[in-house]
């Protein structure tokens, strides 16, 4: 079966596409699948691992809401997913590579959406990037200590999804392109559900370019992908369009990020900071997968790597545990 996705690939893929049998490998060699390609496999590896499961009790804006239909770090995941396959099937790429580097893209976020990344970032020596962390739960953290061994593409997609990144193959520029269609379009969505925004107070130049709802706006987004990099050797919006995203991005970032994030700032911030300064203090209470690589990387790096792989309400218990009085406690 791996060799007819193989033939399917020499027939229809486009040249500039990332074939599964050029792959760069993986950072160990282990026994092929004789079903699956690589870059397949690697989906599979990251659909079943414990960070992703962990992904649908992590906050993408508002943490804790009311409602049924508000979007967590899971859903913004196989957001991107769905949107860089579109991508990728309509410019005729490696529609599994886009895949396996969409749904592994923030395996190493934080509690608390990206103030927990801000927290993290100002208390640790050498800084935090939840893309970088992404690459450390694939490389090191997953299944005990041994890693997903994933393949080099998409290793690169993954530590490069973010819009100041490099990927080195077209599929991850997808995936980077799809992050940012996906997050603005359905914080949009959030955001009016939960009462920050009016419909009518979008930027009017942003909705001319790219339409009023949310399913218009991103297949806006998908057909100028296309028709500004069909048949090229890159993958790129037209500078229209790639303009008004970015204005979109801005208004967001200006009236919602900041103050949906000023709900939980002081809270996630406190919650944080103690957590990490206890642990810091007390290694020997991290659990043993991530106590086991306090001789490779320093206390600090430990506690980040223990405090992102916590979900929102793990995080919270955890909390309370250390810090909250319980009833009868002396």
């Amino acid at each position: 079966m791996k060799e007819k996705t193989y033939e399917k690939e020499k027939l229809f893929l486009s040249p500039y596409a990332k074939k599964s049998w050029e792959s760069a490998g993986r950072l160990r060699e282990e026994t092929p699948c004789a079903m699956r390609t690589d870059f397949q496999r690697d989906r599979d590896r990251i659909i079943y691992s414990k960070s992703f499961l962990r992904l649908k009790n992590k906050t993408q804006v508002f943490f804790a809401p009311d409602g049924d239909h508000y979007i967590t770090r899971l859903t913004h995941t196989l957001d991107v997913s769905q949107i860089a396959r579109s991508i990728a099937r309509s410019l005729s790429l490696n529609e599994d590579l886009a895949e396996a580097i969409a749904l592994g893209h923030d395996l190493g976020h934080t509690p608390f959406g990206h103030v927990g990344e801000r927290v993290l970032a100002k208390l640790a020596p050498g800084g935090f990037r939840h893309s970088e962390q992404s690459l450390r739960v694939v490389d090191v953290l997953e299944k005990d200590g041994k890693g997903l061994n994933l393949t080099c593409e998409v290793r690169d997609g993954i530590v490069n999804h973010t819009k100041s990144g490099k990927p080195s193959t077209l599929e991850g520029v997808a995936v980077s392109l799809a992050d940012r269609i996906a997050y603005i379009n359905h914080d949009i969505e959030d955001a009016i559900r939960a009462g920050f925004l009016r419909d009518e107070e979008l930027p009017a130049d942003c909705i001319a370019v790219f339409g009023r709802d949310t399913s218009e706006r991103i297949n806006t987004a998908i057909l100028d992908i296309f028709e500004e990099s069909n048949f090229k050797p890159y993958v790129r919006m037209s500078e229209e369009k790639a303009q008004a995203l970015d204005k979109l991005r801005t208004f967001m970032f200006e009236n919602v990020y900041e103050r949906a994030n000023k709900l939980i700032q002081e809270s996630a911030e406190r919650m944080l900071t103690e957590l990490y300064t206890y642990f810091v203090g007390h290694v020997g209470e991290l659990p043993a997968s991530y106590a086991a690589h306090l001789d490779e990387t320093g206390e600090a790096r430990a506690v980040c790597d223990y405090l992102s792989s916590m979900t929102d309400k793990y995080a919270i218990g955890v909390f309370k545990r250390l810090f909250v009085p319980r009833e009868g406690s002396v």
